[in-house]
C-alpha cells in the first residue's frame, strides 16, 4: 500500500469550500496547499470533472493531477470518488490534504491511513470510497480559543500575526507533496512530519 505505482497519475487533492468568502479560511488550508502547489509545478487547476476543478501536469517523470472539489467540504467524497475510479488510481497514489483541529498551527503531519480527526470532508471521502487506508497530510489549526464552536472557528480567517508561519507552512506542504510524488510516501513522513517553526 505504501509506495507509489508509477504507471498511473499521483493525484494530490486539497479540501475546502468554494467561494470567495471561505477563501482565506482555516478550513480552506487544502485549498491554499494546492493553490501554492499548482504555482511550483505550473499547474492550472481550472477544468471541471466530476464537481470538481482540477489541472494535470507533470513533475520530473510522473503525471500529477491537483483537484479542488467544489462541493462543499461535508460532500469531498462526491467528487473525490468518481476522479479516483476515473483515472484507475490505486490509492497509493492519492493524497490528501485537510486542515486538523487537533494539531496546533505550524504542525505537518502525513500518514498512511487513519480516521476523520472530526474532519468532516475525510469522512465523506472515507465513505465514498469505502477505505480509509489512502495517505493524508494533516494541516494544524489548532483548537478555538475559550468557547468558540470549532464549526465557527475553521470558517475564520487566519489572523494577521498567523500569516508568517502560514506561508511556511504552505511552502513546506509544497516541498513535502513534491517529495511525495518522487519518492512515496515514506521518505516523505521521514523527512516532513512535525513542527515546522
Amino acid at each position: 500500500m505504501d509506495e507509489l505505482n508509477k504507471d498511473f497519475p499521483v493525484m494530490i487533492v486539497g479540501l475546502g469550500n468554494p467561494g470567495p468568502a471561505y477563501r482565506h479560511t482555516r478550513h480552506n488550508f487544502g485549498f491554499l496547499a494546492i493553490d501554492e502547489l499548482a504555482d511550483a509545478l505550473n499547474i492550472q487547476v481550472k477544468r471541471i470533472k466530476f464537481k470538481a476543478m482540477l489541472g494535470e501536469g507533470r513533475f520530473g517523470d510522473s503525471k500529477v493531477v491537483l483537484v479542488k472539489p467544489m462541493t462543499f467540504m461535508n460532500e469531498s467524497g462526491r467528487a473525490v470518488a468518481p476522479l479516483v475510479h476515473f483515472y484507475k488510481l490505486p490509492l497509493s497514489n492519492l493524497l490528501v490534504i485537510h486542515d486538523d483541529l487537533d494539531l496546533p498551527l505550524g504542525t505537518l503531519r502525513l500518514r498512511p491511513s487513519g480516521g476523520t480527526s472530526g474532519q468532516r470532508g475525510m469522512a465523506s471521502i472515507i465513505t465514498q470510497l469505502g477505505t480509509q487506508e489512502f495517505p493524508r497530510m494533516r494541516l494544524g489549526i489548532g483548537r478555538p480559543p475559550g468557547q468558540m464552536d470549532p464549526v465557527d472557528y475553521v470558517l475564520k480567517d487566519f489572523l494577521p500575526s498567523e500569516q508568517d508561519l502560514l506561508k511556511i507552512v504552505l511552502q513546506r506542504a509544497v516541498e513535502a507533496s513534491q517529495t511525495f510524488i518522487t519518492e512515496g510516501l515514506t521518505k516523505t513522513m521521514n523527512k516532513y512530519n512535525g513542527e515546522v517553526s
